[in-house]
């Protein structure tokens, strides 16, 4: 049956004139609307871009913290001539970032003003003090570029404060109370967020006479731990609880590190801090504004013994989120084997920041990109890295490090072919010179940069496609790859140096340039080595509301080990000319006596 070449046609009534006129004018706007979608607006000139120069960022002013804001206007109201300040750790643990600001805050304001910071240990708790904590305090101090004008002890004073507390019972401005914890917690109106009553201690009008007669007693070793303690005659009616008859002096059986078992009763921080600021002529003591309302009896207790009394003024803790920096709580940590121990990289103790490899001036750099005010600074963990790789960016050498290495065979070169290949130690610095790496027939390049099969979105190595090695002058392409069967990994990768046969230098710029390491014995390459990641310990942004507590909410991929890393050979030259940077208490640090975190 043949097919019919004619179409089947329709007729259609002939339209009227009304009709016609429409479709023509509909006809017209069609016409315009699509003209006017074809017309394009003229595009500006492009305007050409500046190159901008792969210089290193212009750094942080160090001493900017002190030219202006809240330290600014804590000097401007008490311009000394000679400015003293003194940074008080208890010895009871290891400092941690939060203690970095207080440090940087006392010494740095000091040194800004020509004037001195004291190291001081507040020791007057020798239930909880260790030697290995003072030192360490010591080192970290040092650590972070800061020398103490001199290292002093609250001890140093017992025998002054002793006086300062007999002379305070006999104005009348103390007395010794035998109530209990639960008695002393009424008095002050009741548990913390009670609103109860306040009332007298009823041991509070005992005789001046009586009360200093007790407290020999005490010292002498008549009472017990909480059995006695000395408390100061304040001011009840007041609304700050800093002044409802702080506790002045307690009981405690235990030697002391210094003192021996000279003493039985020990001074409180309450007691002691002011006073010892007197001592030293402290010009301006600074806090933070947990103890803005110590304030109150730091002044009262200097004008009630009659000592010289320094300025007090507050500013606001660093306080790190997703972390936990109590030392009760890393102290558990530690015991219970969750970290391997205090300098463990995970925890954001300053010995452990330094294991890590976070030089002191990165720290010191963080506390003054903060500024300093008297508001409570939480960061995130996150932030404070990002500031520790801008700092690394502009003081530390770049290496070629692959953390889990395959073989890349490249077949058409021959067996003994050495390429040197010149790096520079930092992309944006030419001051921190170069070195020579061998490219060779067999190089390694990370697993991660290689894929069995080829994807739109991947720029890296895949078989047939193309891609840079890190200053080497040409392309690589990948031919093939073999696999261990039993496990599904890649085991080599077979590829092609797409150098010109004409001796040309032209050639299609790859998208992307990967990290490698030759295999040279000659040159001692690759550097094997075990590399650590270090991800956060705890899962949530405040481990301390996680269900259950902190203890569950750790990360169990806090640290990744790739037993199997390689490094390229500039590590050797890296490590002679260590420490990087040399800045702060790392800078007489002598070349080739660096530990590795330099």
């Amino acid at each position: 049956m043949e097919e019919s070449n004619k179409s089947n046609t329709v007729a259609l009534p002939e339209r009227s004139k009304h009709e016609r006129e429409a479709v023509e004018q509909r006809s017209n706007v069609a016409i315009l609307e699509k003209a006017q979608k074809k017309a394009k607006t003229p595009k500006p000139t492009p305007v050409k871009k500046e190159k901008i120069p792969n210089v290193p960022a212009a750094p942080i002013d160090p001493e900017s913290m002190f030219k202006e804001g809240f330290l600014k206007s804590v000097y401007n109201e008490k311009s000394s001539a000679k400015v003293i300040t003194r940074f008080p750790p208890e010895p009871n643990g290891f400092l941690h970032i939060g203690h970095s600001k207080a440090i940087a805050i006392n010494f740095g304001f000091a040194r800004y003003h020509n004037g001195v910071c004291y190291l001081r240990f507040d020791d007057t708790n020798p239930e909880a003090e260790e030697e290995k904590y003072f030192t360490a305090i010591e080192e970290m101090i040092q650590w972070l570029g800061f020398t103490p004008y001199k290292v002093t002890y609250s001890s140093d004073n017992f025998d002054r404060l002793y006086e300062l507390a007999e002379a305070l019972i006999n104005k009348d401005g103390a007395y010794v109370c035998h109530c209990t914890d639960t008695e002393i917690k009424l008095q002050k109106g009741g548990e913390k967020g009670a609103a109860g009553p306040r009332y007298a201690c009823p041991h509070r009008d005992r005789p001046p006479e009586q009360s200093l007669t007790e407290f020999r007693a005490m010292r002498d070793g008549k009472y017990k731990p909480r059995e006695a303690f000395l408390r100061m005659k304040q001011d009840l009616t007041d609304g700050n609880p800093q002044m409802w008859d702080l506790a002045a002096y307690r009981v405690l059986e235990k030697e002391h590190h210094r003192t021996g078992d000279k003493w039985r009763i020990y001074p409180t921080y309450d007691f002691t801090h002011c006073l010892c600021d007197s001592f030293e002529d402290i010009s301006h003591s600074l806090c933070t504004t947990e103890f803005q309302l110590s304030r109150v009896s730091y002044e009262w207790l200097c004008d009630a013994v009659e000592v010289y009394k320094p300025m007090q003024r507050e500013y606001g803790r660093l306080n790190l989120t997703g972390t936990v920096l109590s030392k009760r709580k890393l102290l558990k940590l530690v015991e219970d084997h969750h970290v391997r121990g205090w300098d463990d990289p995970r925890l954001y103790t300053l010995i452990g920041l330094r294991r890590r490899g976070v030089p002191p001036g990165a720290i010191l750099s963080f506390v003054n990109e903060l500024g300093v005010s008297t508001a409570l600074t939480n960061i995130q963990i996150v932030r404070f890295e990002q500031s520790v790789r801008r700092y690394l960016e502009q003081t530390v050498p770049r290496l070629m490090l692959l953390l889990d290495p395959i073989p890349v065979m490249i077949d058409n070169l021959p067996g003994n072919y050495v390429e040197d290949i010149e790096l520079p130690f930092s992309p944006k610095d030419p001051s921190f010179g170069t070195h020579v790496v061998p490219f060779t027939k067999t190089v390694y390049i990370d697993r991660s940069d290689f894929r069995e099969v080829d994807s739109k979105d991947f720029f890296r190595l895949a078989p047939g496609k193309s891609v840079g090695l890190l200053k080497v002058p040409f392309p690589v392409k990948a031919t093939s790859f073999e696999k261990d069967e039993s496990s599904g990994l890649v085991t080599a990768v077979h590829a092609d140096y797409e150098k010109p046969e004409d001796g040309t230098t032209a050639f299609k710029k790859p998208k992307t340039y990967i990290q490698w390491v030759g295999s040279s014995a000659a040159h001692s390459s690759p550097t094997k080595a075990e590399v650590r990641i270090f991800n956060p310990l705890f899962k949530s942004e405040n481990p301390d509301t996680a269900e259950g507590g902190y203890l569950n909410d750790l990360n169990p991929n806090s640290e990744e080990i790739y037993p199997n890393a390689m490094i390229e050979t500039g590590l050797k030259e890296i490590r002679k000319r260590a420490p990087w940077p040399e800045e702060e208490g790392e800078k007489d640090i002598k070349k080739g006596e660096a530990g590795w975190e330099t």
